[in-house]
């Protein structure tokens, strides 16, 4: 690279220089194509300019270009990241809408348990009387048959049995043998 001293051109000097041969070049009789006689020199001209320009200007390109480097690799991350937040939001959302079932099919087993519940209390308490009325009504007989026996014990005295007098029956005289009396002990 060569150095700049007062009495050299700039490097934009050198490339208004080469813009205004090209744009000097003739064309060919009935064309629009143009015919450059003196490309070394263009050419000559434009490496001139490159190595003219400030070296800051080489390092604010690298500059640009790393940032550009930077910008890709930060949007791809930030790219990344969106699409693990999405498949993350979208397990949350199936997450949920599961737990949201489970809830709505342990509530429909609870009130179907609940519902069963009432029903066997219902059908077993419907057993439990039916069984309880029919044992009433067995009760109600043996309690009728009772009473009927003890009605017929206190209205029948010993008389009209014809066995008044007859001590023997009662246990007196040694006839212990012939009558048991659960009340005497």
């Amino acid at each position: 690279m060569s150095e700049l001293s007062a009495d050299q051109p700039d490097a934009e000097t050198l490339i208004r220089r080469v813009h205004e041969i090209i744009n000097n070049t003739r064309t060919f009789p009935m064309s629009s194509s143009s015919k450059l006689d003196n490309k070394d020199e263009v050419l000559e001209l434009l490496q001139e300019a490159l190595d003219r320009y400030p070296p800051e200007l080489r390092e604010a390109r690298h500059m640009l270009k790393e940032r550009q480097e930077y910008l890709d690799k930060v949007k791809r991350e930030g790219d990344e990241i969106l699409d693990a937040a999405r498949v993350q939001a979208e397990r949350m959302v199936q997450r949920q809408e599961i737990v949201r079932e489970a809830q709505a099919y342990a509530k429909r087993t609870v009130e179907d348990a609940r519902e069963e519940s009432r029903r066997l209390r219902h059908e077993a308490e419907d057993y439990c009387d039916q069984k309880l009325g029919a044992f009433e009504v067995v009760l109600d007989r043996t309690i009728k048959t009772v009473q009927a026996g003890r009605e017929k014990l206190r209205v029948a005295p010993l008389a009209s049995s014809g066995l008044e007098g007859d001590d023997s029956l009662l246990g007196v005289d040694g006839a212990d043998d012939a009558f048991f009396d659960q009340d005497t002990t």
